[in-house]
């Protein structure tokens, strides 16, 4: 549905922002007055000076801050993070219903089968929503110095936590419905970012989004994008599936650590639709039934990609306002040529958005 993944889509953004901004900026301070001090074997730290095994050394690169941290420091950073989750997410739920759900007739929870609307891309963009959601609240996490499967946990299953509010609003709304295929798509997202952390504490493969104006030489179909994904360029990049696609990043050095490969480099396989003028087909209706839009001659069907991609994130630099930006622009996909496979055949784009 446009209207719930415009919801999703908008608190995605807000918390993913914030929550980024927040722990690197976080990091970079604590980097400086902590992570470099010397620590006494008698003190009450978190820290040992002598890492008994391998795993604990893999430990320390990928969450420094529980060894380097006293207790109490690590509480107190734990109370701060719970607090900003609590008081944050609780606010813009409030403003959500305020401003969205009470204006609609409610009912007693209910669900609905959407799964087949926008050839499945509102499900990706859940199964995305949740990812990038969780990625931020993780790294929230793990600024905290709490041990590593505890910020696994309470960081990467945050999404789907969000997501699902979100879902069980719509559960009472009379205008919507409990979605099992978002519920499972927002599980999916989750997951994706918790098994990587837990298997190789790194996210190999990441979650991306990229997106293109679309823009249509019969005016008709601009008039009816205008209608039923909105004017302006900000409207169109929240709700038109015909102008987004997802993406799968692989960081290839991850995977052959031996080779010569550029640490930044990634291989993405992306998705996208098109021909999309309405949830199920190209007919739109007015309130009263009476059919005002119809095209059914136009073909909707899918598209895949294949392309080379940046991980932003290995870029070096040691300007932290530069590794701050790059880390949040890394979970959009880095425009770049790309081989597509649609209505049966191949061809070679210059760029792909």
């Amino acid at each position: 549905m446009v209207n719930t993944i415009n919801r999703n889509l908008h608190t995605i953004k807000t918390v993913l922002l914030t929550g980024c901004l927040s722990v690197y900026f976080m990091q970079s301070h604590a980097q400086d007055t902590a992570v470099n001090k010397k620590l006494s074997p008698d003190s009450n730290m978190v820290y040992c000076p002598e890492p008994p095994n391998a795993k604990e050394m893999k430990e320390r690169i990928t969450d420094p801050y529980h060894f380097s941290l006293t207790k109490k420091q690590v509480n107190n950073r734990v109370k701060i993070i719970a607090a900003t989750n609590i008081v944050g997410y609780s606010g813009a739920m409030v403003a959500l219903y305020s401003a969205w759900y009470k204006n609609y007739p409610q009912t007693n929870f209910h669900a609905f089968n959407d799964i087949g609307e926008w050839k499945g891309i509102d499900k990706i963009g859940h199964a995305y929503s949740a990812y990038a959601e969780s990625k931020a609240s993780m790294e929230l996490w793990r600024w905290t110095g709490v041990d590593r499967k505890k910020r696994i946990w309470l960081g990467g299953m945050s999404g789907a936590f969000y997501q699902t509010v979100i879902e069980t609003l719509d559960g009472f709304s009379s205008e919507w419905g409990w979605s099992w295929g978002d519920f499972c798509a927002n599980i999916v997202g989750s997951g994706m970012l918790v098994s990587q952390e837990l298997a190789w504490n790194e996210q190999r493969i990441q979650f991306k989004f990229s997106f293109h104006r679309k823009s249509y030489s019969d005016p008709s179909l601009n008039q009816r994008s205008d209608k039923i994904f909105g004017n302006s360029t900000a409207e169109r990049f929240l709700k038109d599936y015909n102008g987004q696609t997802y993406w799968l990043s692989a960081n290839l050095k991850s995977f052959f650590p031996a080779s010569k490969l550029p640490a930044w480099l990634m291989v993405a396989v992306g998705t996208g639709a098109e021909g999309m003028f309405g949830a199920n087909d190209n007919i739109g209706k007015d309130a009263n039934g009476n059919i005002i839009f119809n095209r059914t001659d136009i073909k909707r069907y899918r598209q895949w990609y294949l392309a080379p991609d940046i991980d932003l994130s290995k870029i070096k630099t040691s300007k932290k306002g530069i590794k701050v930006a790059l880390n949040i622009l890394n979970i959009v996909k880095f425009p770049m040529p790309s081989l597509e496979y649609s209505n049966g055949r191949f061809k070679l784009n210059a760029i792909t958005f």
